[in-house]
């Protein structure tokens, strides 16, 4: 069960892009209650075994230790996610944390780049010829042409895209739903080249896989792999902040109900999102990206100063 825990602090760092200082956090939270799962008699063989009943206990034993309700909020929030993450990964068949109460947090809003930054990090593996700036031009332009997750770039076979079409088939979530996705002509030409001229360079007679994506070994390439080729082209980029392939997720929202012309719904789809609600947090994002532009661009929106008063 400890090698869920570090699969999932893995996710965290890869996907999510967390700073040291949450993982801490994560770690500690649920090595807390790894540690109290393991006290039981018996204790749970997997994380299926895990009930809503026996997390209420371990959250009713923090109250009686006299944990302050924010720190329990805490925990909480770490469980859930833990376990939404097990749910994604098939790890179990149904989430216990479902119904489970916790207090009104305020989402932290997805963190995001501006078009120019996104400009800049897919020109720099263009500057580059060979297989693997060919691999890292159409994983990039891939990744931010579909808004897709990192763990479903890295699964996709070469069968998955249909460069006539211009489509991507993509899998995704329990019971590996699929959903199409409509691919721009900077994208095709950029798989094009890498399909036709990157791939086979990479590829190995003795790796029998379709994975679409390689390695330098021909094998297929990681989450762990995909963070490091954007960090290293995000520092080439000159840009400022740790920029994590979640990123360009978040982007590739954000900047589509920017334009105005894809609707919550059209986003929803490319997202994946079962629920419209959670494709809805991009909303406040664009909202204050408005915000900032009116007020920089009107001229009575400055501040007032000390001599206009």
């Amino acid at each position: 069960m400890r090698q869920q825990l570090e699969d999932f602090l893995h996710y965290l760092t890869v996907e999510k892009g967390h700073s040291e200082n949450t993982l801490v956090a994560y770690r500690n939270d649920l090595g807390q209650f790894v540690e109290h799962l393991e006290a039981r008699v018996p204790p749970p063989a997997n994380w299926g075994e895990v009930s809503k009943d026996v997390i209420v206990v371990f959250l009713n034993r923090l109250r009686e230790r006299g944990y302050a309700s924010s720190t329990i909020a805490r925990k909480i929030a770490a469980i859930k996610s833990f376990f939404h993450f097990l749910l994604s990964e098939g790890l179990i068949g149904e989430n216990p944390t479902m119904s489970l109460d916790s207090p009104k947090v305020k989402k932290r809003l997805p963190r995001t780049l501006a078009g120019e930054d996104v400009e800049r990090l897919l020109a720099v593996p263009t500057r580059d010829t060979g297989p693997k700036a060919q691999r890292d031009t159409a994983l990039l332009e891939l990744l931010y042409a579909t808004g897709m997750r990192v763990t479903e770039l890295v699964m996709l076979a070469v069968d998955d895209v249909n460069l006539v079409a211009g489509i991507v088939r993509v899998r995704h979530g329990k019971g590996n739903k699929e959903r199409i996705i409509p691919i721009h002509e900077r994208a095709v030409a950029a798989l094009k080249e890498y399909i036709e001229r990157g791939r086979p360079s990479l590829a190995r007679p003795e790796v029998d896989t379709r994975v679409l994506f390689l390695n330098h070994r021909g094998q297929h390439l990681t989450r762990q792999g995909m963070w490091l080729i954007i960090k290293e082209y995000a520092q080439a980029a000159g840009i400022q902040v740790a920029v994590t392939p979640h990123m360009l997720r978040h982007s590739f929202a954000t900047h589509m109900l920017e334009s105005q012309k894809a609707t919550l719904a059209d986003v929803q789809h490319f997202l994946g999102h079962a629920n419209i609600s959670t494709t809805q947090i991009y909303t406040q994002v664009t909202g204050e990206h408005k915000r900032r532009v009116y007020d920089e661009a009107h001229p009575r929106a400055k501040e007032l100063t000390t001599e206009s008063v």
